[in-house]
């Protein structure tokens, strides 16, 4: 619904909101499992995904004049997608028995890469390459998951207790907008 508003701010038609929309929530999981040979990827074995999204990004249309109303409520559910995007992620690499920072990278990527994608098709700078903190919290997120696992501790526990923390963390970084340090170069390369 995020990316529907997006592509409405750019004036895209209905199959630019509608594709927009597929994108953004299904592209971080399509690239983890074409980087991972992971294969049919998610929305290919599950067609109605498709349609879920592309709904989604369609009804947001129908109520975008009242959005504005419910921006907080978007940001809370964007950080809940991250979290568990990121969960999910995790558990495809640790079930193709993937090394420990693989599983963590296929973590990020899922929760991450479908916003850049978005991003990168409304020719934006992607919130994650911005100092906001995004990746940050889905590597937190990833760890706090895969280390507890691998300590054999309760496995809801330890999801429940890592998209805790996570999101918590998002949060008080959108309230108090903390960020990682930015990188500023001016100098002449001659």
């Amino acid at each position: 619904m995020t990316a529907a508003l997006v592509a409405g701010r750019r004036e895209m038609d209905w199959v630019g909101v509608c594709l927009l929309g597929c994108v953004t929530a299904l592209g971080g999981g399509s690239m983890r499992d074409v980087l991972l040979g992971n294969h049919p990827l998610t929305w290919v074995a599950h067609p109605y995904y498709l349609l879920l999204t592309g709904g989604a990004a369609l009804l947001t249309i129908a109520g975008a004049r009242y959005m504005h109303k419910l921006r907080n409520v978007f940001l809370v559910l964007d950080a809940v997608g991250l979290v568990v995007f990121t969960v999910i992620g995790c558990n495809v690499a640790l079930s193709l028995e993937l090394p420990f920072v693989v599983v963590i990278a296929s973590g990020m990527i899922t929760g991450c890469v479908g916003g850049v994608l978005r991003d990168l098709l409304c020719n934006t700078i992607p919130l994650l390459f911005r100092a906001e903190l995004y990746a940050t919290v889905s590597i937190l997120t990833g760890i706090l998951y895969v280390g507890g696992l691998h300590l054999d501790l309760n496995h809801d526990v330890v999801m429940a207790s890592a998209m805790a923390v996570g999101l918590s963390l998002r949060l008080l970084a959108i309230r108090f907008k903390w960020g990682m340090p930015k990188f500023i170069y001016s100098g002449n390369m001659d």
